[in-house]
């Protein structure tokens, strides 16, 4: 599964922005991007700064994506007890719910994600 490329793929869709827009934005070529999205390259943290940037959300977003979540944004997500397991959860649902397509999965936990954080910092 290739979540992380899921997740840049929905949030640009949702930015409006072509492939092409992005690169120009990024300073990446459009072409690396596409393979980003596509789970063919795991992108290095300067590249990962740059598409939050460019797609208006935080790095710890994506990083968390990536599954290079930090210590502290861990420490954060267990640190409320129970909230912890709601979020699990509600993650979980998200992810098994049919009616839903693979992008807006993606974009939903975004979203979702892009609250708890929040809501517990």
């Amino acid at each position: 599964m290739n979540m992380l490329g899921d997740f840049i793929r929905a949030q640009r869709q949702l930015a409006n922005l072509s492939l092409r827009e992005m690169a120009s934005m990024t300073s990446v070529s459009n072409a690396y991007l596409s393979q980003v999205e596509r789970g063919l390259h795991q992108p290095s943290l300067k590249v990962l700064r740059s598409i939050a940037d460019a797609l208006q959300l935080s790095t710890e977003q994506l990083l968390s994506q990536a599954g290079w979540a930090t210590a502290t944004g861990s420490a954060a997500g267990s640190a409320g007890g129970s909230s912890a397991g709601e979020a699990t959860g509600t993650e979980d649902a998200i992810r098994k719910d049919p009616r839903l397509s693979p992008e807006q999965r993606t974009a939903l936990l975004g979203v979702y994600r892009s609250f708890v954080g929040g809501a517990t910092e």
